[in-house]
């Protein structure tokens, strides 16, 4: 049996205002639904994960990654949206399924933990805050005091036992805002965990205005080429008689990248973080040192925006494996494929470069800092 994370981004985004959907407003750095994708794989607890799109958006999926994401059309509402999403994981061996609003990117991964922990008595287990506000109702123009203690604001992703929640997820309507509507009409058990303040959900467009300093960097490095070693190029393996020497994998695009970065960051550079002199570093590949320095930026609110990669090597030709290093290197850095340039340039056979004997890689980087 395997666990399914559901996100929901069919909107149409009306009360956002904005000339491109919500869904694909860039926050932090990447488009909005992308958080919850990238938090549901970090998590490492779903074999699926399904994104539910409002077709006449699908221009906006063009230069984003989805490999081994479902993409399928929603509803009229988020009911149906939702429905569609569950029927369409029905032959799957599903297990446990979330559901999650594209439109609350700052969930943690320790909510996703006690969610999964929750389930483990309860079949649907569902984040709430406690309201501080006075909270008054309005009932054919009287109003009327409620004891606010007794008020519970719901979010996303709610967890579900998948055969339970395919049995009360029957009606679609635009009345049921959340799935666990469905439990509570059917007078089933709803289990409330703490909530997280900063889960909060974007729904107009000042809610995504932030201050934010753009910063840029410069990254270089240099390897030279010998036999039986192999090359690896903006962190794919490539096939070819000479590869790279280097004290980890020697991969010029990556090492530049990440050099690029730091000095955006003000971070140091590549060799202070990862010596040469360190054997825990011996053949390393440079996709996981990539990796922890976008961890590490991403803890000072520091975002990638743009990388331009010039990649200096008479061979091999650049052209043919751009898409692939894109792919890569978009993945690692949480970013989408348009925010990527790679350029392939010559020596013109000068130097040990044109001689086929190094390869070398310069990149300009910019990141974003929110405040």
């Amino acid at each position: 049996m395997i666990n399914c994370f559901i996100i929901l981004a069919a909107g149409e985004s009306k009360r956002f205002k904005s000339k491109k959907p919500k869904a694909y407003h860039l926050y932090k750095g990447k488009p909005l639904f992308l958080h919850s994708i990238n938090k549901a794989q970090n998590s490492k607890k779903f074999k699926k994960i399904v994104l539910v799109i409002n077709k006449k958006h699908k221009k906006f999926l063009k230069n984003v990654d989805l490999k081994n994401i479902k993409v399928i059309a929603g509803g009229k509402n988020r009911s149906e949206s939702s429905l569609k999403a569950i029927k369409s994981i029905k032959n799957n061996k599903i297990s446990k399924v979330f559901i999650h609003d594209a439109a609350r990117p700052n969930f943690s991964l320790k909510l996703i933990l006690n969610l999964f922990d929750g389930l483990k008595k309860y079949r649907c287990v569902v984040p709430a805050m406690k309201t501080n506000d006075s909270v008054k109702l309005k009932d054919k123009n009287k109003l009327r005091n409620i004891d606010r203690n007794k008020i519970y604001l719901t979010q996303t992703p709610q967890a579900f036992d998948y055969k339970t929640l395919l049995q009360v997820q029957k009606k679609t309507t635009s009345k049921i805002t959340d799935d666990a509507n469905l439990f509570i009409d059917a007078n089933k058990k709803v289990k409330f965990i703490s909530g997280e303040t900063q889960n909060s959900k974007i729904t107009f467009k000042s809610d995504v205005i932030e201050k934010r300093n753009l910063k840029y960097g410069i990254g270089f490095d240099v390897h030279r080429l010998a036999p039986k070693r192999k090359l690896f190029l903006g962190g794919i393996k490539i096939p070819s008689s000479l590869g790279t020497l280097g004290h980890s994998d020697g991969d010029p695009v990556l090492h530049a990248i990440t050099d690029s970065i730091l000095g955006a960051c003000k971070m140091g550079d590549i060799g202070e973080k990862y010596s040469d002199k360190s054997k825990k570093y011996k053949n390393i590949r440079s996709t996981i040192l990539l990796k922890k320095i976008i961890d590490q930026i991403k803890l000072k609110n520091y975002f990638v925006n743009n990388i331009d990669i010039n990649i200096i090597t008479q061979t091999p030709k650049i052209s043919r494996h751009k898409d692939k290093m894109t792919r890569t290197i978009s993945k690692i850095c949480e970013i989408s494929k348009n925010q990527i340039n790679i350029k392939g340039k010559t020596t013109e056979k000068l130097g040990l470069i044109g001689k086929e004997k190094a390869i070398a890689c310069e990149v300009i980087t910019s990141v974003i800092k929110y405040d």
